[in-house]
């Protein structure tokens, strides 16, 4: 079941919807269950409600899964506040200068949200069963989030992460965080997502480089290619099996 709740984000000084995936016999089943915490909630459960009209089908994959809750505010809809509330850096793109308030809102995730979900529902808390996931903005956002914010989440889905806008600055952090042990991080990018084979290489290299960078941390790391993928969230569904199989091991 989806359940929605409006919670507030104190730094913007916003209120936002924000969809919670339960198993349907958690209040019986006597469970405390892992929490993912993820970006752009709408695009995730539903059709009707995402941006594209195609949703990840998450509500169908962990209805078959029911280990989990997962809790996904929805974005900021208006200009470019996405890219400014789901990067932690500033970057230009085309001819905006993007502030990126993406520390603030990780913050918040931490410090206010994660407890608000720990009080509402049986979860467990603990690093090892906290993860963050998100794809494009929300990707880059995970894979700062599991980087900036070890001590909270020791798992991370980044799928298609937008690290091209601030790649500098995201292999800086990379190479300064400490990482405890059991620190998993999934990355992946699609054969289609740029034009050309140009694209594909600047994609693969950055993935790569990436992988390289926290493996070199201590981290265990799945870098995937998704043959024919392109940057959407139909192709991202189909790698929730994969990606959720690495990161707690679900058949």
């Amino acid at each position: 079941m989806v359940e929605n709740f409006t919670a507030h984000i104190t730094p913007f000084g916003l209120d936002r919807n924000t969809f919670v995936y339960l198993p349907d016999d958690w209040q019986s089943s006597g469970r405390r269950y892992p929490v993912v915490y993820m970006f752009d909630g709408h695009n995730l459960f539903f059709d009707s409600t995402a941006t594209y009209g195609t949703c990840w089908g998450l509500k169908e994959y962990m209805d078959a899964h029911p280990q989990a809750i997962i809790v996904a505010p929805e974005c900021n809809h208006e200009g470019n506040a996405r890219l400014e509330e789901y990067s932690p850096y500033d970057f230009v793109w085309q001819e905006y200068d993007i502030k990126g308030r993406g520390k603030a809102y990780l913050d918040w995730m931490v410090q206010e949200l994660k407890p608000l979900i720990d009080a509402k529902y049986p979860t467990l808390p603990d690093r090892e069963n906290t993860a963050i996931g998100g794809s494009s903005m929300g990707g880059l956002m995970s894979l700062y989030g599991v980087t900036a914010y070890n001590e909270t989440f020791s798992r991370a889905a980044c799928l298609s992460p937008s690290v091209r806008f601030s790649f500098t600055e995201v292999k800086a952090d990379i190479k300064k965080a400490k990482l405890a042990p059991g620190t998993r991080v999934y990355i992946s990018w699609g054969e289609r997502e740029g034009n050309g084979r140009h694209a594909l290489a600047q994609y693969t290299g950055k993935a790569l480089e990436v992988t390289n960078l926290l493996t070199a941390r201590g981290a265990t790391v799945y870098p995937y290619c998704q043959l024919d993928g392109r940057h959407c969230e139909a192709d991202w569904r189909r790698q929730l099996g994969r990606c959720f199989a690495f990161l707690f091991g679900w058949r």
